[in-house]
């Protein structure tokens, strides 16, 4: 969904989310920053522009974006909490050279959940964790230099 960054306060005020300057900025860095990022990073960049701002501010913001639908909590590893304006049914894939988190697309109702039949299912959510392609290429240039070298 493409919220325009000009209606942002009109985006939040239809989620019933009060649109205070704070919340507005971090919308809008979730919205420009696709990378999945931590409280931290959008703390860090932020307070640059709003010398008052606290990272319990950032925390606050971000969970009252999750209560309204509008943000997805991301938790691959469990001691990153990462965050997502894509709200919709994707997947994610975080690479362990660089650390990146890359969104596909996935079909979560094709998924075969054997066993929960008799469970009512509120979240699904789909981590896988590897190499991305860029990482892959940079250690194959590594190995090429260091055959060449040896």
């Amino acid at each position: 969904m493409e919220v325009p960054i000009d209606n942002l306060a009109g985006y939040l005020m239809e989620h019933k989310v009060k649109p205070s300057y704070a919340r507005i900025r971090v919308m809008e860095y979730l919205k420009e920053k696709r990378s999945h990022p931590t409280v931290d990073e959008i703390y860090h960049e932020l307070v640059k522009e709003i010398p008052t701002l606290s990272k319990t501010t950032v925390y606050n913001t971000l969970n009252t974006f999750i209560e309204a639908g509008l943000v997805r909590l991301v938790t691959i590893e469990d001691n990153e909490a990462r965050y997502d304006m894509d709200v919709s049914d994707h997947g994610h894939f975080k690479c362990e050279c660089c650390g990146r988190i890359f969104d596909f697309e996935i079909n979560l109702d094709s998924l075969d959940a054997k066993g929960l039949e008799l469970f009512s299912v509120d979240e699904k959510n789909v981590y896988y964790k590897g190499t991305c392609s860029k990482c892959l290429d940079n250690n194959k240039k590594i190995k090429k230099q260091e055959v060449i070298y040896e």
